[in-house]
């Protein structure tokens, strides 16, 4: 799972330390897992992929380790209605990767919205300066969620 191929640590590392938390083999198998995918896994789908390659890394590992990702920004943490928690890398080796989310409120499906128009990125600049100004809070990030019906379950009805 934690990969040692000699080409030096993982992009995490640092800014794990950064925290002044160590790297244990189950967090750093955690963050492979994020890292390898594109869905959003819920805590019970990390641990089923961690389980498999490391068996003494437990459930209240994966969890308690989670929100410990979440808490110093590595992870989001989403809530797309299903009663389970979901996770993502925040950022990868690339740096941030924003995007929004479309969920399908019918079958559940989550889209990874990420072309953005120049007219969106105009429309939410102006809203994170307005919020700014109007609060005196610096923004530093956003989620955004849009809650339909996707183009399968369009189909259906």
């Amino acid at each position: 799972m934690p990969r040692r191929d000699h080409m030096g640590p993982p992009w995490w590392h640092g800014r794990f330390r950064g925290h002044g938390y160590r790297i244990t083999v189950a967090r750093e198998a955690i963050l492979d897992v994020l890292s390898q995918t594109e869905e959003h896994l819920s805590a019970e789908d990390v641990y089923l992929t961690v389980h498999k390659s490391y068996p003494n890394v437990g459930l209240t590992t994966v969890y308690r380790t989670l929100e410990l990702l979440v808490h110093i920004g590595l992870v989001f943490k989403f809530d797309f209605g299903d009663g389970r928690a979901r996770y993502e890398l925040s950022e990868g080796p690339k740096g941030t990767r924003h995007h929004h989310h479309l969920v399908c409120t019918n079958c559940g499906r989550v889209i990874d919205y990420t072309d953005f128009i120049d007219d969106e990125i105009e429309l939410l600049g102006r809203a994170e300066k307005g919020l700014s100004d109007k609060f005196n809070f610096r923004i530093t990030n956003h989620l955004i969620q849009f809650y339909g019906l996707c183009d399968r379950c369009q189909k259906k009805t």
